[in-house]
């Protein structure tokens, strides 16, 4: 997924008061469906600026943000220095559509609103559940299947215009997950329509 248009919108990303809302409602669908520890090493993949995981503090040990566009990492770089974000806090440059996974384990992997971006899913799931700890989850929030005009507005949108829950089930399930349970997760208005978003969460099998 190219980054040009996050890089633009990265400054006054956190301006958005929906945005914020909506990494919250993220946030609480995670806390409330699948177990993790204080010391839990987070992965925010497509993090932006950070807002789900922010929004995780306290909850969680160790995290780490990956995105593939500068502006949002400068962003989220930025935060680590204000405070906003733990000053042990890593941000990753990373895209699993075109780069390998990075050696590192984590306990919980969130990922909000990114994968349908992707263009081909497969190699991004099964990146991401290399770098899940055996046990360790995986939580996607994300739009259900709708008719393109979410992004309507932009002419050079590529990725899925949502999911099919169940195929999306079936794909989590390919990558090796299990568990896999997709629950009705929050809302997005977009002139006037609303968007349905899930959250789906799986579990790696314990070796």
């Amino acid at each position: 997924m190219g980054s040009e248009h996050f890089d633009e919108k990265a400054a006054d990303w956190d301006s958005d008061p929906d945005k914020v809302a909506r990494a919250r409602d993220v946030a609480r669908a995670v806390a409330a469906n699948v177990p993790f520890g204080a010391d839990a090493r987070l992965l925010e993949y497509g993090a932006g600026t950070g807002l789900v995981t922010q929004a995780l503090l306290g909850r969680v040990g160790q995290v780490t943000l990956a995105d593939s566009s500068p502006g949002m990492r400068a962003v989220a770089q930025q935060k680590i220095a204000d405070g906003a974000l733990p000053p042990d806090a890593r941000v990753w440059d990373l895209d699993l559509e075109h780069q390998t996974a990075p050696p590192g384990r984590f306990d919980l992997i969130v990922s909000s609103l990114v994968l349908h971006h992707v263009r081909t899913l497969r190699p991004v799931l099964e990146g991401l559940v290399s770098m899940l700890e055996p046990g360790g989850h995986l939580c996607v929030a994300d739009l259900d299947a709708e008719d393109g005009s979410f992004h309507g507005h932009r002419h050079d949108f590529d990725g899925h215009d949502g999911f099919d829950r169940g195929d999306l089930s079936r794909s989590l399930e390919a990558a090796g997950l299990t568990d896999v349970v997709i629950s009705d997760c929050t809302t997005i208005l977009r002139e006037g329509r609303p968007y349905s978003v899930f959250l789906a969460t799986a579990r790696k099998p314990v070796d």
